[in-house]
């Protein structure tokens, strides 16, 4: 019979000789950290799936790790930091006397497209997976009359507005390693939509290990794969730098960047009168707002706290300050983050430099993974940390920072759900495109009812100032229609 003290001893050599087939320096960091755990598959992997795992583990910063569990999912003082909040510094929309600094914005603007100072960042990291779609996002179908993607859209909107100022455009599009093969296979099968390959930088974003939430002991995708997750929309800083992009942005020139998310069609990229808000008021960071329809509208609320521009997430707003009044009787937090944002490269660059610019959040999330007999669990509560860079985290660092204040309906149409829910659907989003281009049909003479479904590529008109100069005033427009030029 064998003693409780011999099994011990037997299971001790045995994992003792697992770890001796596994390279030295893996090996005692996985002792150091106490994470030999995932390794506790090694015998059942195939010599290519170790190969990939240590792949992996090398991937992990185990200190930062380790002082991430730590620290875990910490909560701000939310009452405190809204008491000490006030109105951001900003551009509103429509305010008497502003005619002539609008004016002085829109030449500076075009000034730096037609020079070629200004690139843009376009983050594409998300899975449609909320839209019932199992690829990536900027794939999606968007387009009321084409069925143009996400990508043909903004792709188009970059060309239209290059060619408008006779400039190139430097477009770094950001992917996940969950998008980045396909999407770069749909590119290709699609020639880019026409986008010079010579001012198209693809690059991946970063990921990080989930953890479980009790023990800090990093999980297993699967016997040989690690659990990992996009690093989140703040990983571009360091993404940039590490895929060469920031190099590239010195050597053309680029000085400003326009940086949008992939999700809404109606974004208003590189427009020359934000280009030039940012560039007249010297800022670091510009953050494009609309004004909040309700005290909790879900968006992000952009304030200024001890004399630095920050985000209040809507779901960390203490009512009372998110039912302010201000002097006008309009909310006195009144913007809304659209996670549009305009940088200036030299502090990006700066940002760029350290790891540690932007902070990791903690949040509790449910992960699959394998246990210790390869049975997948798919847990029903949050079981998991998972750890995130949020890039609005920047706004703080910078010396100045200030918010542009956009039209909510002509601008702002994230697609985030499937047309089960009540809103931000594929269907709502093509209702607004529409609303939008007949809105601009009508400013330039045509006449257009309110159920005809239209589409206006970007390659025919990218606003209405455009359109004017394109189409005969009092055209009738009476069928489905999609203006676009080759």
């Amino acid at each position: 019979m064998v003693s409780r003290h011999e099994r011990g001893i037997g299971r001790k050599a045995k994992a003792d000789g697992i770890l001796a087939s596994v390279p030295v320096q893996i090996r005692q960091r996985l002792q150091t950290y106490d994470q030999q755990q995932v390794l506790q598959h090694w015998n059942d992997l195939t010599d290519r799936e170790r190969q990939s795992l240590v792949s992996q583990l090398t991937q992990i910063d185990f200190h930062r790790l380790r002082r991430l569990v730590a620290e875990g999912a910490r909560h701000e003082d939310w009452d405190a930091v809204a008491a000490r909040a006030e109105p951001p510094p900003a551009v509103r929309r429509d305010r008497p006397g502003d005619s002539a600094a609008r004016r002085t914005a829109r030449r500076l603007g075009e000034e730096a497209l037609s020079e070629g100072r200004v690139g843009a960042i376009l983050v594409a990291g998300g899975q449609g997976t909320r839209l019932g779609f199992p690829h990536p996002k900027g794939i999606f179908p968007i387009g009321p009359v084409s069925r143009a993607s996400l990508f043909q859209i903004h792709f188009e909107r970059l060309r239209a507005v290059a060619g408008r100022f006779g400039s190139s455009m430097a477009l770094y599009l950001m992917t996940s390693p969950a998008t980045h093969d396909e999407t770069i296979r749909y590119l290709n099968d699609h020639q880019r939509f026409g986008y010079p390959d010579q001012d198209l930088v693809v690059f991946c974003q970063g990921v990080m290990p989930a953890v479980d939430a009790a023990t800090g002991k990093i999980l297993l995708e699967s016997p040989g794969r690690i659990a990992f997750s996009p690093d989140g929309h703040g990983g571009v800083v360091a993404a940039l730098q590490k895929s060469g992009a920031v190099e590239d942005m010195q050597r053309r020139g680029v000085r400003e960047l326009f940086y949008f998310q992939v999700d809404n069609p109606l974004a208003p990229v590189c427009d020359p009168e934000v280009i030039g808000h940012h560039i007249h008021s010297g800022s670091e960071i510009s953050t494009l707002a609309v004004a909040k329809d309700s005290p909790h509208d879900r968006l992000g609320n952009i304030v200024r706290v001890d004399g630095r521009v920050r985000i209040i997430e809507y779901i960390n707003m203490p009512d009372e300050a998110a039912r302010k009044k201000a002097a006008d009787g309009g909310l006195l937090f009144w913007a809304g983050n659209t996670g549009v944002h305009v940088f200036n490269t030299a502090f990006l660059k700066q940002m760029s430099q350290s790891d540690t610019s932007l902070p990791f959040h903690a949040s509790r999330k449910r992960v699959p993974f394998v246990d210790s007999r390869a049975q997948r669990i798919e847990p029903d509560q949050p079981n998991a940390l998972k750890f995130e860079r949020f890039v609005f985290d920047l706004m703080p660092a910078a010396r100045e920072s200030i918010v542009i204040e956009v039209d909510r309906h002509a601008t702002f149409a994230p697609l985030k759900n499937a047309d089960d829910q009540s809103r931000d659907t594929p269907s709502s989003v093509r209702e607004q495109m529409m609303h939008v281009h007949r809105a601009w049909l009508r400013s330039a003479g045509a006449r257009i009812d309110d159920d005809v479904v239209v589409e206006i590529s970007p390659l025919y008109a990218t606003s209405e100032t455009e359109l004017r100069e394109k189409l005969a005033p009092g055209t009738a427009i009476g069928k489905s229609i999609y203006l676009r030029d080759q």
